[in-house]
C-alpha cells in the first residue's frame, strides 16, 4: 500500500529541522526550496511552529506559494515568543513530548531536514516508534551535501555490533536533495504487521 495524495486529503509532510539561523547557507536554500515544493504539490506542512531558523523558512516559503501550515509549539518556546504568528493554525501544547505526539498524528510522513540536538531528538524518536511497530509512516532524510552521514555512520555501526537488527536499516529512506522527497514518500510501502489503530502516545 501507498501513502495517499488523493486531492481529498491533501499529503501532510511533517518537516523536522533546525532551529537556528547561524549555520550555511546551503542548508537554508534547501529549508525554504523544500516550503516551495510542498506549496506546489498541492501539500500541507506539520512542523515545530518557530519562525527562526531553517523552521521559518520552509513554513515562510510554504505559505509564500499558499500552502496550509501548521505549527505545532510548546508554551514556554511560546512565552519566549519564537512562535509563528503568521501560520493557518497555531498548536500550544504543554509538554514537548505532547508537541511530538501531536506531529505525528497530524503528518502522514516525515521529512528531516539538517538541524541540531533537537532534531535528533524527534528523528530518533520515530525512527524507534517505527521499529517497535507502533507507526507506520515514512520517514526520508535529506542528507543535504552529506550533512546526515554520521549519523548514518552510527546507525550502521550499532547493526555492526549487534544492537539494531540490520532490517531497521530500511525503516528510513535517504535522499540527496530536497526534489527527491516526494517520490521517496510515494514509494514507500505500509508494513502489513504494524497495527496502525493502536493508541500509544
Amino acid at each position: 500500500m501507498t501513502i495517499s495524495t488523493g486531492v481529498s486529503q491533501p499529503l501532510r509532510v511533517c518537516v523536522f529541522c533546525g532551529s537556528s539561523s547561524r549555520v550555511d547557507v546551503r542548508y537554508r536554500d534547501a529549508a525554504t526550496a523544500f516550503g516551495r515544493l510542498i506549496a506546489g504539490r498541492g501539500a500541507e506542512l506539520v512542523y515545530g511552529g518557530g519562525r527562526v531558523g531553517l523552521m521559518g523558512l520552509v513554513a515562510d516559503a510554504a505559505l509564500e506559494g499558499g500552502a496550509r501550515v501548521t505549527g505545532i509549539i510548546p508554551r514556554f518556546l511560546m512565552d519566549l515568543e519564537v512562535g509563528h504568528g503568521a501560520v493557518s493554525e497555531l498548536v500550544v501544547t504543554d509538554s514537548m513530548h505532547d508537541r511530538k505526539a501531536e506531529m505525528y498524528e497530524r503528518a502522514d510522513g516525515f521529512v528531516v531536514l539538517p538541524g541540531g540536538l533537537g532534531t535528533l531528538d524527534e528523528t530518533l524518536e520515530v525512527l524507534t516508534w517505527s521499529q517497535l511497530k507502533l507507526t507506520a509512516k515514512p520517514i526520508v532524510l535529506v542528507d543535504v551535501d552529506g550533512f546526515w552521514q554520521p549519523l548514518l555512520a552510527l546507525i550502521d555501526h550499532t547493526i555492526r555490533t549487534g544492537f539494531t537488527r540490520p532490517e531497521n536499516r530500511a525503516l528510513f529512506q535517504v535522499v540527496d536533495t530536497v526534489d527527491e522527497v516526494f517520490d521517496a514518500l510515494a514509494a514507500f510501502r505500509t508494513d502489513p504487521s504494524v497495527d496502525v489503530s493502536k493508541k500509544w502516545l
